[in-house]
């Protein structure tokens, strides 16, 4: 299964992606591909600063860039092969190998192209070629998935907590989903307390379906920023996460 993971910065994306990912390497291996710059997926999902500090991104990998995709000249390689990367670079963590992407480089700065192909390429390559469960953080909004990647989505989670600002994203990325071909979309509420909550959640997501909910949680109250590098995910937490994964087995 691969799963994509999306929604509004702050909504608590990144700590729904570790609580999955943790979740499902209890049963066997699992990629987790940490695609958005601004998040902390590593520290979600446990691994020590000291190893996730010496992790490069590979966006920044500008040697093994140019080797892959190509010089400075015309010529590029726009499908780069880039498997062995993956294995040579993945952080392993028991069942865990996680893979810090880095960001794809915006127009008007000069030319980024090669960045992007070959960021493209690693994750087509792991959402296409690998067979283990992977789940994907993506940054807010889903410009990281190409049509090749989008291709190898089986399950684009949407989360979103009961704000409008979320809600409009969310519909946005829906919206985006659809246009890259992913099939099964759905929304997972976040930091969700009470039945009109869960309505709204429902309303936002319209004819879409809600994949389950996650409650607020004390641990999480003081500071919301915490939720996403979060060392421990409380057992509640935990606890809806399995309720949302066992949905998504099932769809």
């Amino acid at each position: 299964m691969k799963i994509a993971i999306a929604g509004k910065g702050g909504v608590g994306k990144t700590s729904i992606a570790a609580g999955l990912i943790r979740l499902w390497a209890e049963d066997g291996p699992i990629w987790a591909i940490d695609a958005d710059p601004d998040a902390c997926l590593a520290a979600a999902l446990g691994i020590p600063e000291s190893a996730a500090a010496g992790l490069k991104p590979l966006s920044a990998m500008r040697a093994v860039i140019r080797d892959r995709v190509g010089g400075d000249g015309g010529y590029m390689v726009l499908n780069p092969q880039v498997e062995d990367l993956l294995n040579r670079y993945a952080l392993v963590r028991g069942n865990v190998r996680f893979v810090r992407m880095g960001a794809l480089k915006k127009g008007g700065a000069g030319c980024y192209c090669r960045e992007n192909a070959f960021l493209n390429a690693i994750l087509t390559s792991v959402l296409i070629d690998k067979e283990e469960v992977t789940v994907v953080d993506l940054a807010a909004g889903i410009e990281q998935l190409s049509r090749g990647a989008a291709k190898g989505v089986d399950r684009m989670v949407i989360v979103c907590d009961p704000t409008r600002a979320a809600a409009a994203t969310a519909r946005n990325i829906a919206a985006m989903a659809f246009d890259l071909g992913i099939k099964k979309v759905g929304f997972v509420g976040n930091r969700v307390r009470t039945v009109d909550e869960q309505k709204f959640i429902k309303q936002a997501a319209a004819e879409l379906p809600v994949w389950g909910y996650v409650g607020r949680y004390e641990e999480f109250a003081g500071d919301m920023s915490r939720e996403e590098c979060a060392l421990e995910l409380p057992t509640g937490f935990m606890r809806d996460l399995g309720k949302v994964r066992e949905i998504l087995l099932q769809v």
